[in-house]
């Protein structure tokens, strides 16, 4: 059986083949295939293009007067010098629940990004300013499953706001889905194999760690991965 799906770092077509291994399982194999990417495929927005639901927490309220503009498309870090503005704050405890353009699946690698707005203290990369949330994915909006997020100091794991983002189409031509020079917190959903129905999501849940320092800031969600529906 074979999958195919697009990177959108690339700009290629990947094709995902499963073979019957020694086990009897699937043994899968990524293959990246240079082919043109069809016009329909060029039309299908990498980043966030619907919220389906957010609940604010104490503390919230910057970058509501942009709402839902200010979560949707590329992300527009601040390096690790200083947070983006181009923000929404979620909030003490607040969540959101984002739908992506594609449907994310997993590709070799990290398959998507989220993008807050922390900062390196004096600049060491071991002392950053920030304020971590959860990560869940979901084929349906309704079922969710997360990646651990359990640590309460640095480095902070499977979370997500502790990593400045670099790429910013406003200031520089840091490719925002390029896992290796974008910035941000990047999430591979092999991590979650085993998971019924979580080869492929369409929702993304993100909350503020509550009992963490700091309101989580989303600038936005890129997908790494996807096919596009």
């Amino acid at each position: 059986m074979t999958t195919t799906v697009r990177s959108f770092v690339t700009g290629t077509i990947i094709v995902l083949s499963a073979a019957a291994g020694c086990g009897g399982g699937d043994d899968t194999r990524a293959q990246a295939v240079l082919e043109p990417i069809s016009e329909s495929s060029e039309r299908c927005s990498p980043y966030v293009v619907n919220v389906t639901n957010v609940a604010y927490g104490l503390g919230a309220g910057f970058g509501q007067g942009r709402f839902p503009d200010v979560v949707e498309g590329p992300p527009r870090g601040g390096g690790s010098w200083t947070g983006s503005l181009d923000v929404l704050s979620l909030g003490e405890g607040g969540s959101i629940v984002v739908e992506l353009g594609p449907v994310i699946v997993d590709g070799p690698g990290p398959d998507f990004i989220v993008y807050e707005n922390p900062f390196d203290i004096g600049g060491d990369a071991t002392k950053p300013f920030a304020e971590v949330g959860t990560v869940e994915v979901s084929a349906d909006g309704s079922a969710f499953r997360a990646f651990g997020c359990q640590a309460t100091s640095y480095p902070y794991g499977s979370c997500a706001g502790w990593h400045p983002v670099f790429a910013n189409p406003d200031t520089n031509a840091i490719d925002p889905l390029d896992p290796s020079a974008a910035g941000g917190d990047a999430f591979d959903l092999a991590d979650l194999q085993g998971d019924a129905g979580l080869s492929e999501v369409r929702f993304i849940r993100i909350t503020d760690r509550a009992d963490m320092a700091g309101d989580f800031d989303l600038d936005a969600v890129g997908v790494v991965h996807g096919r596009c529906r």
